[in-house]
């Protein structure tokens, strides 16, 4: 009991870390149609951003602020100096899709061997204590994994008032709906698209730097793996649904550390496919994706 009570917490924090990341990459792709692989990427490059003041003598935390306007910046960038030109010339075309995929692989690389050339290949840490470790029977946290686990809490109501409450989330909906529609409805969606990259690539900074303290150290291409995990909530979820992230980064967050503790733990991410290879024969479109007959 108490290895799986262990395990249960390693779960929570890694399924934090994991929504965080989860919920910016489906809005991402619901919004702006861009299935973007170099999301990994800009995390890595953002955590790195907070690593820099970290050594020049800043709490981890207020870093991770530097982190998410980092990313914020950096995602926008992304779209308006690359993404956007090949989606005009791609138009409607049945190509258009596996061009973005192309392009968005291409800049995961040129981001990470960029990076890797200016940091090194070393692998680095953040300057932080871990605080306190609190034990309850077999759950044992630390201070900084309760801190993990609270943001993310944080993160995800911030997002449902967004999307719920907000004008700006109901805009988001709306061109994630129906671009043309929303359109002729009188809604900016070229601005709408513009302001869901800079949100979401928020998300993907903080995404990057509580990964990076969650792992405790970390290199330029540290979250290829952890791509492949995000993809895998997201698509558990139903890709495109915030709250189907959420919920597809829970079950795999519990899912890979609890099997962790039972079987070889390198072999943890081999079973968020799993999971995901059973929904996909259940329910293609994800948990709480359309049902498709």
């Amino acid at each position: 009991m108490s290895l799986f009570l262990a395990s249960l917490g390693f779960g929570l924090v890694t399924a934090a870390v994991l929504a965080i990341a989860a919920v910016g990459f489906t809005m991402q792709f619901a919004v702006t149609d861009v299935l973007n692989l170099a999301y990994g990427a800009v995390m890595i490059a953002s955590a790195f951003v907070a690593y820099a003041l970290n050594q020049a003598g800043v709490n981890v935390w207020l870093a991770l602020l530097a982190a998410a306007a980092a990313g914020s910046v950096g995602s926008v960038l992304l779209n308006q100096g690359i993404y956007t030109p090949f989606q005009r010339r791609a138009g409607n075309s049945a190509r258009a899709p596996i061009t973005m995929v192309i392009v968005s692989l291409g800049m995961t690389l040129i981001i990470e061997f960029g990076l890797q050339a200016i940091v090194g290949g070393t692998s680095v840490s953040y300057t932080m204590s871990q605080g306190p470790t609190v034990k309850a029977g077999g759950l044992v946290l630390t201070a900084v994994q309760f801190a993990i686990i609270g943001l993310a809490i944080v993160v995800m109501a911030a997002v449902h008032v967004l999307l719920r409450y907000s004008k700006l989330g109901k805009a988001m909906r709306a061109t994630s709906a129906n671009r043309s529609l929303a359109r002729n409805c009188g809604i900016r969606t070229d601005r709408i698209v513009t302001v869901t990259w800079a949100l979401t690539g928020a998300l993907c900074g903080i995404a990057g730097t509580v990964f990076a303290i969650n792992n405790g150290s970390f290199g330029a291409t540290s979250a290829d793996l952890f791509l492949v995990v995000i993809l895998a909530a997201v698509f558990l979820g139903g890709p495109g649904q915030a709250y189907g992230a959420m919920l597809g980064a829970v079950i795999i967050g519990l899912a890979t550390e609890i099997s962790a503790a039972y079987i070889t733990p390198s072999y943890k991410d081999v079973i968020a496919f799993l999971v995901l290879l059973i929904m996909m024969v259940v329910r293609p479109g994800g948990l709480l994706g359309a049902a498709v007959s």
